[in-house]
């Protein structure tokens, strides 16, 4: 099964613009922005279609090196979420400004605050999923994928990939073990795993050889190679693979999809803690 991410994205941003109908005013986003290169501006565009699509409405900012943690939480007072289109440039302190974030406007779930209560055993069904892990999810009910007891390998230990797939993996009852694309031979690991997700960012790092037959394959890697987008995998390992996400058109626009479900939710919160205050 080759997994249309593009199909199931327009699923969710459905469910979600019906949400959002529910509500008194469409969800209000910041977007900080610091690096105006043609990549970032192609995410933006991209990421401000599926807003729309979503019902929401995506406001973006751009943010200088002299920016401060209380800069930010000034600018989010009217927002219901602030994401930070990453990377961020080298004077910047990445960390700082993520943190900055309010936990109850991290829609990426990008900050530390957010990060351990998506971590936290007991606090499971209060955390939003990190986009990525998300999507992810939504690919395994889509497929009917049982994870527990698994073999799971994970390809790299990303932030936006690695570490958050990781965790709700072994939450969910797998056995997992972390690779890099510097690892060495990553054969015998990979020929063992019933599950296997790659964000390593190595163009075709993973080849049908290296597979069992029926593999679910999940490939969340990005980068580019000959001038076009490619994923770490080779994209002729999908015959072996019972379940397969294709980079462009997997894994990407399903993640987007899900940043914007979780843009709902954080409005949904807002709202219900709005009239709640009222009512007192």
């Amino acid at each position: 099964m080759i997994i249309d991410g593009r199909a199931l994205a327009a699923d969710v941003l459905a469910c979600t613009k019906a949400r959002v109908a529910t509500l008194q005013r469409s969800p209000r986003i910041l977007a900080l922005v610091a690096n105006e290169t043609p990549a970032t501006k192609s995410y933006l565009a991209i990421k401000s279609k599926r807003a729309a699509d979503a019902g929401c409405v995506l406001e973006v900012r751009h943010i200088k090196s002299s920016l401060r943690p209380y800069d930010i939480i000034d600018m989010s007072k009217d927002m219901d979420a602030v994401i930070v289109q990453l990377p961020l440039p080298s004077d910047m302190d990445t960390k700082t400004i993520l943190n900055s974030i309010p936990i109850e406007k991290d829609a990426d779930i990008l900050s530390s605050a957010s990060r351990s209560k998506f971590e936290m055993k007991g606090l499971r069904n209060l955390s939003l999923l990190p986009p990525v892990v998300g999507a992810v999810r939504k690919i395994f009910e889509f497929g009917n994928v049982e994870v527990a007891g698994k073999k799971v390998v994970v390809i790299g230990d990303g932030w936006l990939v690695g570490k958050p797939a990781a965790t709700w993996l072994a939450q969910q009852g797998a056995e997992v073990s972390f690779l890099t694309s510097k690892s060495g031979d990553l054969t015998a690991a990979l020929r063992a795993a019933d599950i296997i997700v790659s964000g390593a960012g190595s163009p075709h790092l993973i080849k049908p050889e290296m597979l069992k037959q029926g593999v679910v394959l999940i490939d969340a890697g990005t980068s580019e190679s000959g001038g076009a987008i490619a994923g770490d995998t080779d994209p002729a390992c999908a015959d072996k693979c019972s379940i397969f996400t294709p980079v462009p058109g997997g894994v990407g626009p399903l993640a987007v999809a899900c940043l914007f479900e979780n843009v709902v939710t954080l409005a949904e919160r807002r709202h219900k803690l709005f009239f709640f205050m009222r009512s007192i």
